[in-house]
């Protein structure tokens, strides 16, 4: 006899009686379940005397663990010699949500020129979910962002992957530290951290600025004598930011010592 059944998540499961041509004491008298790890038998008797048996659910099922489990069921009759018969079950342990979405690292990182061209990929996330169908599918979202990096970051929401969606400006913001959601379809979740480190492009020009300046000059003021102050600014950072001016050749000025920009403190 094999008899197959799907195990939905009851705590239990009457199994049809067995038969026996003989009557009385003939008759089956007792049920006996192959020792395994799951489940426990329930002898029972019904109204008119027949014996029955439950299959009871005895310690927790984990389909991520095992998602069969094969029984093997007894039943004995009273006669001598004693009589028995045999019943394979096949238990299909089903899926139920217990398991969140794992991203594959905590914190993402990764570093962006800044004027990356619009679509350039950033970085990907990547979450994975041990259950099976809906409950193992796995979609993202921004949980954690500040406008400025909602108007410049693009997600993916099936494949996790972010893309730059406009203009990126060192100058405006250097760095930007956002959270992801990874949930799966029915609501389970966890999070991730990206961190983009931007980095300084050489995109601005130097500029003057003429604090004071002596115009006119009378002819013989005296060689040394202060007729101007500039001031220059790079918004670059670091090299890009260093700058050194000169003065034209053939002129009776010079710079009373080479003008250099500090670098961001």
């Amino acid at each position: 006899l094999f008899l197959s059944f799907v195990l939905e998540g009851a705590a239990g499961s009457r199994i049809n009686a067995a038969r026996d041509a003989d009557i009385g004491q003939n008759a089956v008298q007792n049920y006996v379940l192959q020792k395994n790890d799951y489940f426990v038998l329930n002898v029972l008797t019904n109204s008119v005397g027949t014996k029955y048996s439950e299959i009871v659910l005895d310690r927790e099922l984990d389909r991520e663990e095992q998602q069969e489990v094969v029984l093997l069921l007894t039943a004995v009759d009273g006669g001598s010699p004693q009589r028995s018969g045999t019943a394979v079950i096949n238990i299909t342990v089903l899926d139920a949500n217990d398991n969140a979405p794992v991203f594959s690292q905590a914190i993402y990182e990764a570093t962006l020129p800044e004027n990356s061209p619009l679509d350039t990929v950033v970085v990907t996330v990547s979450a994975t979910d041990a259950d099976e169908g809906v409950n193992g599918k796995v979609t993202y979202e921004f949980s954690g962002i500040s406008d400025i990096a909602k108007q410049i970051f693009s997600l993916n929401e099936f494949t996790g992957e972010i893309t730059v969606a406009e203009n990126v400006d060192y100058e405006q913001e250097s760095k930007f530290e956002m959270l992801i959601e990874g949930k799966d379809g029915y609501g389970l979740s966890t999070e991730a951290k990206i961190v983009v480190d931007i980095t300084d492009v050489n995109d601005n020009a130097p500029v003057i600025h003429i604090n004071s300046l002596a115009n006119p000059i009378p002819e013989n003021v005296s060689p040394g004598t202060e007729v101007g102050i500039i001031n220059v600014q790079d918004a670059d950072s670091g090299n890009n930011r260093q700058v050194r001016c000169s003065i034209q050749q053939n002129v009776p000025f010079k710079l009373a010592s080479p003008i250099t920009v500090p670098e961001n403190p």
